[in-house]
């Protein structure tokens, strides 16, 4: 377990910077409105606002989410309920987190997928309890390369999400200095001028 890292270089603000290329050099309307859509999601994610990421414009009444992390047991989700717990509980404990380095993003007209160098903030009474040798007291930044698939029905909306987390060579775990311990309430005011509000969905929009 490493026990510095360059807290320089991370900066929440920049953590969809592919995605807003990706959307820049889009034409499609369907597949802007979807690169939007996620864009929205993970924006909201980080600033502690999740409740928004369940609204019907967003998301499908029963989401299925499908999560293999580095060292645990592979875990699912199933529907609004269940996905809101786990998203209620990393805001509550500043672990809505989320750094993204060298990431690549492509879209289709079903799917968003994702890939790159991830950094969650992460509780380490959580890790201690998974049986990892460290100060249960403190804050730790997990690193480590991320693969997602997020699949959306016809009308934009998600139906859950795939995340897969490589325990690789560029991975790591960061105990975090206090002063680097971003809030969910700092986070959430650095994101909101970033949250942008989903264009109208229209016929144009729809697979063809």
């Amino acid at each position: 377990m490493a026990s510095e890292i360059d807290m320089s270089r991370l900066d929440i603000t920049r953590q969809n910077v592919a995605v807003e290329k990706a959307l820049a050099n889009t034409t499609n309307p369907r597949h802007r409105y979807l690169l939007q859509a996620y864009l929205r999601h993970r924006y909201l994610e980080s600033a502690g606002r999740w409740q928004e990421i369940l609204d019907p414009s967003l998301t499908v009444d029963k989401p299925f989410y499908r999560f293999n992390l580095a060292g645990r047991e592979p875990f699912t989700l199933e529907g609004k309920e269940q996905v809101g717990m786990l998203y209620g509980h990393w805001t509550a404990t500043n672990q809505c987190i989320f750094y993204v380095e060298d990431e690549d993003v492509a879209v289709g007209d079903h799917m968003v997928i994702g890939r790159g160098i991830g950094y969650q903030q992460t509780l380490g009474a959580e890790l201690a309890a998974a049986g990892l040798d460290v100060d249960p007291t403190a804050m730790y930044l997990k690193k480590s390369q991320i693969m997602m698939l997020w699949p959306y029905d016809d009308h934009c909306r998600l139906l859950g999400e795939d995340v897969w987390e490589f325990d690789t060579a560029k991975s790591g775990l960061y105990k975090l200095d206090p002063a680097d311990v971003l809030t969910a309430a700092q986070s959430r005011e650095l994101l909101d001028p970033f949250i942008k509000p989903l264009p109208v969905f229209d016929d144009s929009m729809l697979p063809r």
